[in-house]
């Protein structure tokens, strides 16, 4: 066997470990799957060298390439698209073209990104704000907000909460035509907390007079004490969302400091005067039982009262809304909340799922049993469509 036989076939072997990762039986298109993973994989670790060589901070190369896939406001024949500010936060509003004789509905989306990367402008989120003012009739405003490692909490929830407000003004619902009892308000993954955040924010507004009908949460992440819930430990490695990246987002929400992210990889950040929270997040009570299936719960290993001092966002409930009390939540709207199997944020929405209805709020709880972390924004693949259905399909009979 000749040397570059040889040297070829290492670098087959080589190649393969890199790309392969085990997948469950279930997930529908695998080898999608895996191209899609080997080119996040690509470029994380392209992210983690630039930083550790001191050329750019981690989330600002993952960002030079998520710009890659940005489109500039496209109007088509069915939909309008243009670019303005509410309270001076950017947004994309898409108006339906086609007349209508009755006010139509309103939904205000918020995209994810782990307050750290993406916009409104992102060619997945344009797509599903197409699809869904073409399937609902219905004005759609995709919003923009600050993003870590330049800005931190509670930059990002502000100006979400500011463009929300000027949004549910009536004024401003008669210029685009939106009737003020058919409002929504939805979000993915960190759009999903700041959704589910300013959701609760509005019930104490006396300002805000017209309030949200429905809130559509997809595979948010609701809380920052524990970072070894179920979903965490079976999910770790998953490459669209790992428990370390998930980590790192959380940390960067808070401050660039790594002591923090460091403590939450090792679930010791929260201090013993704050584990009274911890009844909120409790997964040996809050979880049905089959997502607890072979995992123990252990009691939390408390951190030093500094971290909570220096960052005290990561134990306010506008960062973490399943910290919540029962007073807060009974007073929510109706709730639609995607969940996915292998996703570290799993737990997140089922837990929020049991306290909403321990608390008497309606809730559809849809756990994608195949599902994975951002599977609504994968171009192409098949579960993107499937889960987009489900949701459009859902708010066009609630909303």
């Amino acid at each position: 066997m000749g040397k570059k036989t040889i040297l070829l076939l290492l670098v087959g072997v080589l190649g393969a470990y890199y790309v392969h990762i085990p997948l469950p039986d279930n997930v529908e298109e695998p080898w999608r799957v895996i191209w899609m993973n080997t080119q996040l994989k690509t470029v994380t670790n392209l992210a983690t060298f630039a930083e550790l060589l001191g050329i750019s901070h981690f989330m600002n190369t993952l960002m030079f390439f998520m710009n890659f896939q940005e489109g500039p406001p496209t109007s088509d024949e069915n939909v309008t698209v243009t670019e303005t500010t509410f309270n001076n936060v950017p947004v994309r509003v898409y108006i339906p073209n086609r007349k209508s004789k009755t006010l139509r509905r309103g939904l205000f989306y918020i995209h994810g990104g782990g307050w750290c990367l993406g916009s409104a402008a992102l060619f997945g989120y344009d797509s599903l704000s197409r699809q869904t003012v073409n399937r609902l009739d219905a004005v759609v405003v995709s919003t923009n907000y600050r993003l870590a490692p330049k800005y931190h909490f509670p930059n990002q929830f502000e100006d979400v909460y500011n463009a929300v407000r000027w949004f549910l003004r009536q004024d401003v619902l008669d210029k685009y035509g939106v009737d003020p009892k058919r409002v929504g308000i939805s979000g993915d993954s960190a759009g999903g907390n700041l959704a589910a955040a300013v959701t609760q924010q509005l019930i104490g507004d006396p300002d805000i007079k017209i309030k949200f009908k429905i809130q559509s949460l997809i595979y948010p992440a609701l809380q920052t004490l524990d970072m070894d819930l179920p979903s965490y430990q079976e999910n770790a490695h998953f490459q669209s969302l790992s428990k370390s990246l998930m980590v790192r987002f959380w940390s960067e929400y808070f401050t660039t400091n790594r002591s923090l992210e460091n403590a939450m990889l090792f679930n010791q950040h929260v201090p013993v005067e704050s584990s009274h929270l911890f009844q909120f997040v409790n997964w040996s009570s809050l979880l049905p039982e089959k997502f607890k299936k072979g995992h123990i719960y252990n009691s939390p290993t408390h951190g030093t009262s500094e971290l909570a001092k220096k960052y005290p966002g990561f134990l306010d409930v506008r960062a973490a809304p399943l910290l919540a009390d029962d007073s807060k939540l009974r007073s929510l709207p109706l709730t639609y909340v995607i969940t996915c199997q292998y996703d570290v944020l799993r737990d997140d929405g089922i837990m929020y799922v049991t306290r909403l209805r321990n608390a008497g709020v309606r809730v559809i709880h849809n756990h994608i049993e195949d599902g994975f972390h951002a599977a609504l924004t994968y171009p192409g693949f098949k579960i993107k469509y499937r889960i987009e259905n489900q949701y459009i399909s859902w708010l066009s009979e609630n909303l």
